[in-house]
């Protein structure tokens, strides 16, 4: 079964808000078997729209990205952060 990437692009609004949302949603994205890859680290915009900060995170699968992402616990997570963060967010199966 081929692993996952979640890759989020992500405009900050406020940064305590986007802290607490963070705060909250690292152990949930961990007990799903998520990893970070990337987490706001620096980077170079080639095409398309600049975001503030980028994130990538690989899980065991795509079923597992997708169960985490509609878990309680990170739509909590979500919830702490709202209105400090725009994002796009998505799920890509990785290949084998």
């Amino acid at each position: 079964m081929p692993s996952a990437l979640w890759i989020a692009h992500v405009n900050v609004l406020d940064a305590e808000r986007l802290a607490a949302y963070a705060n909250a949603a690292t152990p949930v994205i961990a007990s799903f078997g998520g990893v970070f890859l990337a987490r706001g680290g620096a980077y170079e915009q080639l095409e398309g729209e600049d975001h503030t900060r980028n994130v990538v995170a690989r899980f065991p699968s795509l079923q597992a990205a997708h169960d985490c992402y509609h878990s309680d616990g990170y739509q909590a997570a979500i919830a702490l952060g709202q209105g400090g963060f725009k994002r796009s967010l998505m799920i890509v199966e990785e290949i084998e």
